[in-house]
């Protein structure tokens, strides 16, 4: 442990003590005397990030260098500094939320698709081995709004938990707010709601959440989204054990996705029964307890999601 910016100093100690791993907190701070410059600027980054990388290359030592990000969750300062090292991680996460998540921006070595799932326990972060266990609220599966999606992160399936709410709005200009999708895919989905299928959504306020505090990027999401917001306006729940995958184009046809073979075998493993997923698609290792629905429409997916016929089949064990 050492109190220090100046990097003649931290490069000396490195060598001298030959760590396996050495963690520079944070590389913003950190100042070459040869230089003018304030810390925290261009050059003195570019060039301590460089003593450093030449350091770590010559040498049996792993360095981490930590560094700030600003409020939209991007690395603060200079970019130059992404481009210099090997590997780019970022932690995400609300501080009020369970779970981080270590992801990959950037590797020269491996996937950047891939993610780490944490909690913090006792002894510090702790892996969450069975992430879609975590991620699903028992309580909440046969709730109006509430819809199961198979997302993929890199090789990973997860099934996550999306919640929506939709109510009067005394304003008038109705609220649209979204946790964990982006906001522009949320105002196109209900575009596609009120246009294709008919539901009229007219000057009401929208609230889309995704529980455990992931972020859903993929449009596989759009689908059970779409479902969501027709489960409010229906004030209908989605029949029990059902897993919702797919793409929603602007003329509301359903599109299908990658790797849906590997979020169907999820699903099947988590004891659901029922997936409503794009037709067309042949899976390959489809599981043969899982009832795929295919549907080509969005009218076709909210007909078939809510039908009377439907007997709800829960069959989910959340441990």
């Amino acid at each position: 442990m050492l109190p220090e910016t100046d990097a003649d100093a931290v490069l000396g100690a490195i060598e001298t003590t030959a760590p396996k791993l050495a963690i520079v907190d944070s590389i913003q701070t950190m100042y070459d005397a040869g230089l003018e410059a304030a810390a925290g600027t261009v050059s003195q980054v570019r060039e301590c990030a460089a003593r450093l990388q030449r350091l770590a290359k010559a040498s049996a030592t792993t360095i981490f260098l930590v560094g700030h990000v600003t409020k939209e969750g991007s690395l603060a300062g200079p970019r130059v500094l992404e481009h210099m090292v090997d590997t780019v991680l970022y932690l995400e996460g609300d501080r009020h939320q369970e779970f981080r998540i270590l992801r990959a921006t950037k590797n020269r070595f491996g996937s950047t698709d891939e993610i780490g799932i944490f909690s913090m326990g006792e002894a510090g972060l702790e892996e969450v081995a069975d992430p879609s266990a975590a991620l699903l609220g028992e309580n909440s599966l046969n709730s109006s709004g509430t819809v199961v999606l198979a997302a993929v992160e890199g090789t990973r399936p997860l099934l996550v938990e999306l919640q929506s709410l939709v109510t009067d709005s005394p304003y008038e200009l109705p609220r649209r707010s979204a946790t964990g999708v982006d906001l522009n895919r949320l105002h196109m989905i209900i575009a596609v709601v009120e246009t294709r299928a008919k539901l009229r959504i007219g000057k009401r306020d929208i609230f889309v959440n995704v529980a455990g505090g992931i972020r859903v990027s993929e449009p596989a999401a759009d689908l059970g989204l779409a479902l969501s917001i027709a489960s409010n306006l229906m004030d209908q729940p989605l029949p029990g054990g059902t897993v919702v995958i797919g793409e929603l184009g602007l003329t509301g046809e359903v599109r299908r996705v990658g790797q849906l073979d590997r979020r169907l075998q999820e699903a099947a493993r988590r004891g659901f029964t029922r997936a409503i997923i794009p037709s067309g698609g042949t899976v390959a290792g489809r599981p043969a307890e899982l009832d795929c629905i295919e549907v080509r429409h969005l009218t076709e997916a909210i007909s078939v999601a809510f039908s009377p016929d439907l007997v709800p089949a829960p069959r989910i064990h959340i441990e």
